[in-house]
């Protein structure tokens, strides 16, 4: 039995049987006493839905506890179990309003808006980590009015949601303790384009990364050498699925000299959070040069393109 069965159990029994004493090695112990610290560091484990529908209803200690701010330090709006008819939106703000500005780490997938992504910034300029993927409805405008808020961020994870060029340079300079930056698009190949935009504007603006990750990105080795060129501290590279990287000159020495933990872009996606279309070993995978268009090849049908679009989203 796990954690929230157990609190849904507790919240379905008679109020007076919480405060019932239970005598163990001869000393009398009630659940309603617990100390603050370690009812806290059990109620955290709980989803928010567990929170804010079972535990914080259980009794006036838990309740207290519930709505103490440092239970709201990290919010994590995965896999919430929303199918089962509560609004995200509005548990998310509930969420952050708890948080009274201390919130330094949220987490949030399959829903958002661009003004929940503006509510959250505005209420929690301390915010050192945002992580948030599969979020269409989310624009490249108002993601980036957000981030802009957030001087103390420090890690930015963003999976389906893209910022363009200009909006990564305006979040490098409004983000200068930024330290680990993960790009991710959909794991299809061949990759969507081949151009290096990211990647000069990450190394226009980013130079204290010390991790980044730049999944399905149309960079060549152009954009590599500007970000080993401008980025002296990074020490992890995830280059997977980035097809238009051949190590040309000396990049691969410089990568594998400097880099602590490379990862080229035919590495293994096992350890991938997401979904990866891998290519097989015995398919050479469509990789364009930096002079073509980037088109997918006239066999690679929109069904194809679909069918992948579709695992992606039913996993996740």
């Amino acid at each position: 039995m796990d954690l929230r069965q157990l609190v849904i159990i507790k919240q379905k029994k008679m109020a007076s049987s919480y405060l019932t004493p239970v005598v163990k090695d001869g000393e009398c112990r009630n659940w309603s006493e617990l100390p603050f610290e370690l009812m806290s560091s059990i109620l955290c484990r709980l989803d928010l839905i567990g929170v804010f529908e079972n535990a914080q209803k259980v009794c006036t200690s838990w309740r207290r506890v519930c709505k103490d701010p440092a239970m709201w330090r990290k919010i994590d709006m995965y896999n919430l179990g929303l199918d089962l008819g509560y609004n995200p939106e509005i548990i998310c703000r509930h969420a952050v309003d708890r948080s009274q500005g201390g919130l330094v780490e949220i987490n949030i997938w399959h829903f958002g808006t661009d003004s929940l992504l503006n509510y959250i910034a505005d209420s929690s300029r301390n915010l050192r980590s945002l992580k948030f993927a599969l979020i269409s409805p989310i624009t490249t405008e108002g993601l980036t009015k957000a981030l802009v808020k957030l001087p103390l961020l420090e890690e930015l994870e963003l999976f389906y949601n893209r910022l363009l060029e200009d909006s990564l340079k305006a979040v490098g300079q409004s983000c200068p303790n930024l330290k680990t930056l993960k790009l991710n698009c959909l794991g299809i190949a061949p990759p969507w384009h081949v151009s290096d935009d990211d990647a000069l504007a990450i190394a226009e603006t980013m130079h204290g990364l010390r991790f980044l990750q730049l999944f399905a990105n149309g960079l060549t080795d152009v954009g590599l050498k500007a970000i080993l060129d401008n980025c002296p501290d990074l020490e992890h590279l995830d280059l997977r699925h980035c097809f238009n990287v051949h190590f040309s000159g000396d990049l691969k020495k410089r990568c594998y000299e400097r880099i602590k933990v490379l990862r080229p872009p035919n590495d293994s996606t096992d350890d991938y959070p997401y979904i990866a279309n891998d290519t097989s070993d015995d398919e050479d995978p469509f990789v364009p040069d930096a002079n073509s268009d980037g088109n997918f090849p006239s066999d690679y049908s929109g069904d194809d393109l679909y069918d992948i679009c579709m695992r992606c989203f039913n996993y996740l």
